[in-house]
């Protein structure tokens, strides 16, 4: 069981470098306003969240206790990036608003998986 929860939080991290990276990569366009939702955004978003899912039901099925509050805001936060970048995914140019929004609540997210214990 502990290679497949393992599995899953490699996965997990592949979906935050996804998110993370495509916002950093368009951190100089941000500044000109001609920053897009990249399509990596997206899947990242989204394996985040299948992932995140997944890692819950294993940690649950191992006989885990999981701390249900900290999970609910993971989960809040991410339903607000995953809505802003399905949202604005069409878009030619996304409001710099918009965008640091979204590196923001990513960033918020990772220092909620690592430092809420």
């Amino acid at each position: 069981m502990d290679v497949l929860i393992n599995l899953f939080v490699a996965l997990h991290i592949i979906g935050i470098a996804a998110l993370l990276g495509g916002f950093l990569f368009q951190t100089k366009a941000l500044r000109t306003g001609g920053a897009r939702m990249l399509p990596g955004m997206l899947h990242g978003a989204i394996t985040m969240l299948v992932t995140g899912v997944c890692l819950v039901g294993l940690h649950q099925a191992d006989g885990n206790e999981v701390n249900n509050l900290k999970i609910g805001v993971k989960l809040a936060v991410l339903v607000v990036i995953l809505g802003l970048v399905y949202v604005k995914r069409d878009e030619a140019k996304v409001p710099s608003p918009v965008m640091g929004t979204v590196g923001l609540l990513t960033v918020l997210n990772i220092f909620i998986a690592t430092l809420w214990t």
